[in-house]
């Protein structure tokens, strides 16, 4: 995080992907308790947050670098709802005036809205000098969104409950990632609502994952990446199966589905793999008429 100068903060806010997700059950309250083992990686969306003077008219200014594939309006894009719901908390006088650039692909299951959340927290705590812990941004955070206290303590962690218990686990050793998103939109609701709890054929191995993170294992990681949302999204955009076996074709160790989707990505056991299957999927999925607005990312595993 940089401080420029001492009204206005640049943070940056990195994606996520799940190496494992399970559905436990569903909640009373409509949710569903998950256990996730999740990963922090090296794209980044950038913020840029400055005090300006008390402004009851413009509480707020949001501004983007880009329109949002589903044109949510600034009011409703959850930076725009963090830094509201600061300043009510904390009785905070001042308006804000926020940028944000977008490098991680939208409604991708990278959580970039719920990081871009997680920044505008940390970031209002520190201009504004609250004095918060880690664990009360994370509470301010749950209320906005289930991947928000993931996305302010970030790096390895088993992630349970709503998202709202994070357990830390060992930081798992630099390892290189290609993310493909195809230019598709997948419904979190959708995905949920679909999801067949009582007949699903099998679960993440969690104990054996994370066995395998403090073996710094990459193969035996590998072999236990499982999502069971993969049940409902694949079955209803089989592209992603394709962009699996593509992944595994050109050399991954291991391929996966992040959250609910639509992003697939793979696992490499070194950068010359990694950055020679990003070449080939660049070179293939760019090629095809009926694959335009993929987004294709070389990247790799990072703890904040």
């Amino acid at each position: 995080m940089d401080i420029i100068p001492e009204n206005t903060i640049k943070i940056k806010a990195p994606a996520k992907i799940n190496l494992t997700l399970d559905v436990t059950d569903r909640r009373n309250d409509g949710y569903h308790n998950l256990e996730m083992v999740m990963q922090t990686v090296s794209v980044y969306d950038e913020l840029e947050i400055s005090i300006l003077p008390e402004n009851p008219e413009e509480p707020v200014i949001l501004t983007m670098d880009k329109e949002l594939p589903d044109k949510i309006p600034p009011k409703k894009n959850l930076v725009y709802r963090a830094a509201i719901a600061m300043k009510k908390k904390y009785n905070i006088k001042n308006s804000f005036k926020i940028f944000l650039k977008k490098n991680i692909p939208a409604a991708a299951g990278l959580a970039g809205g719920s990081s871009d959340c997680a920044a505008t927290i940390i970031a209002i705590n520190k201009l504004c000098c609250l004095g918060l812990t880690d664990e009360e941004l994370c509470r301010n955070g749950v209320s906005l969104g289930a991947d928000v206290p993931y996305c302010i303590k970030k790096g390895t962690m088993l992630s349970q409950g709503i998202g709202d218990i994070l357990v830390p686990l060992s930081p798992i050793m630099p390892v290189w990632v290609v993310l493909i998103k195809p230019g598709i939109s997948v419904s979190t609701a959708y995905v949920y609502n679909h999801l067949d709890l009582e007949n699903l054929p099998c679960h993440p191995g969690t104990d054996k994952i994370i066995k395998s993170i403090r073996d710094n294992n990459i193969q035996c990681i590998a072999s236990c990446l499982f999502n069971v949302l993969e049940t409902v999204t694949i079955k209803e955009y089989p592209v992603l199966d394709e962009i699996k076996k593509f992944l595994i074709d050109n050399g991954a160790a291991g391929s996966l589905m992040s959250g609910s989707g639509p992003t697939v990505f793979g696992i490499f056991e070194n950068e010359n793999k990694a950055r020679a299957a990003w070449r080939n999927a660049v070179s293939f999925w760019k090629q095809e008429d009926s694959y335009n607005g993929f987004d294709i990312i070389l990247c790799h595993t990072v703890q904040s």
